[in-house]
């Protein structure tokens, strides 16, 4: 499994994983309902009362969609690579592990990328104005790398069965959507929470998301952007080398 290739050859089979990830995974309903329809039946239950404005809601909607969708995937790819068998076909192929994990990485973020599309066009639809567009898309990029890169994490247990991944998917993702300011902004969270936050990524996320809106932001621009890039780094960096070390037991 050692690399004998240059950066480029290694590329270009990561493009292969990618088309292959985004045929086989990424074409399904759930990434759909993952991405879409859960994170908007979530915000109707939460606005359903109260006496907040739609445009209000709407960075919130865009974070979890873009945050679901990138983590959808790709924390069970692995799993189900292993129980397919497929995977003991991609050791044995002239391919680093950081390739696989770099075309599932890039999948995720894709279909990320793609799906953010729906909540913005909601967003328009009910008089949201993007005063920061620019901001609104590199966030959005940068965001949903980070998000799938982190997913990868989860996908490091050396387990066959996809429902393990999911579970531990599913214990992560659901409280940072509620620490994360996706629902509550974070000046108005108890100092306690809003320490807690600091630790997630989507925290910064829909910071930026609310800035791109026009709505007040807790962070500088600058630091958003700088912590999501140390937050992708560091956790490709685990990722790549927790894979490493689990990949000769699945095979």
């Amino acid at each position: 499994m050692t690399n004998s290739f240059g950066l480029l050859d290694q590329i270009i089979r990561s493009i292969a994983i990618i088309k292959k990830d985004i045929k086989i995974y990424y074409s399904k309903g759930p990434v759909i309902l993952m991405g879409v329809m859960y994170p908007a039946f979530m915000f109707i239950s939460f606005a359903f009362g109260r006496d907040m404005k739609a445009v209000m809601l709407m960075p919130g909607l865009i974070s979890m969609s873009v945050f679901f969708t990138c983590s959808a995937i790709a924390p069970i790819t692995f799993p189900w690579e292993t129980q397919a068998r497929t995977l003991e076909r991609l050791v044995s192929s002239p391919i680093a592990v950081w390739t696989i994990l770099f075309g599932d990485m890039m999948a995720s973020a894709i279909i990320g990328v793609i799906i953010s599309i729906v909540p913005i066009i909601i967003a328009v639809a009910v008089g949201t104005t993007f005063v920061n567009p620019l901001i609104l898309a590199v966030a959005i990029i940068l965001g949903s790398i980070c998000f799938a890169t982190a997913s990868l994490i989860i996908s490091s247990p050396p387990a066959s069965a996809p429902q393990y991944s999911q579970m531990i998917s599913s214990f992560i993702k659901f409280p940072l959507i509620f620490i994360s300011g996706v629902f509550m902004p974070l000046s108005e969270m108890p100092t306690f929470v809003r320490n807690i936050a600091f630790i997630s990524p989507l925290t910064y996320f829909t910071d930026l998301t609310r800035y791109a809106t026009g709505d007040k932001n807790y962070f500088a621009v600058s630091i958003d952007l700088l912590v999501l890039v140390l937050f992708t780094v560091a956790a490709w960096i685990i990722a790549v080398k927790l894979h490493n070390r689990t990949l000769p037991k699945r095979v």
